[in-house]
């Protein structure tokens, strides 16, 4: 505790806590937790802890996948990395040294994927909500107008039709089958 790794009014996550620091006593420490809730911690747990001070970070760093689908033909896939480049493409928030990634990194069971990392400057958490809102409805409204669609988990199923495994269908409408 010399140390003093966070101050009273910081966000912190410690011992599986993630709230605001409300007090320091010279026998515990006081934290709010993101639920509202008063959590009194000994300090000699806190002194045994590995602290992370959220309040002393210097951006909010965003790591998210865009899924779209299968049929997507390479020119739109590379598309949709372009877009979202330029969506950030020296955003608000954005350290010159921190540019953001986008790129096309992985075939997901039912999906390809695209990965996107950037970081929010300053650490404000609700301006980085916001800037994240901002980005996600851009997002959207430029996929759709270009025809590019977003994936969910599906599964294509393959029917044998042979000697051992013989494929037979029965309209239920009509109660008619087909063999």
């Amino acid at each position: 505790m010399t140390d003093k790794p966070f101050q009273v009014g910081e966000g912190i996550k410690l011992a599986g806590l993630d709230g605001v620091v409300e007090s320091l006593g010279f026998r515990s420490t006081r934290i709010r937790t993101l639920e509202g809730h008063l959590v009194t911690i000994p300090n000699s747990e806190v002194a045994a802890s590995a602290i992370e001070n959220i309040g002393k970070r210097p951006y909010i760093r965003r790591l998210t996948n865009i899924t779209i689908t299968y049929d997507t033909p390479p020119n739109k896939v590379q598309r949709a990395v372009d877009i979202v480049r330029q969506i950030l493409e020296n955003h608000e928030g954005m350290h010159p040294d921190r540019p953001p990634r986008v790129y096309f990194n992985e075939f997901n069971d039912a999906s390809l994927n695209l990965l996107v990392i950037y970081r929010y400057e300053p650490a404000d958490y609700w301006m980085f909500v916001d800037f994240n809102h901002r980005v996600n409805m851009e997002i959207l409204r430029r996929f759709n107008e270009e025809g590019i669609d977003f994936a969910f988990p599906t599964q294509t199923v393959h029917l044998a039709n042979d000697p051992k495994r013989q494929l037979g269908l029965q309209l239920l409408e009509e109660g008619v089958s087909l063999s």
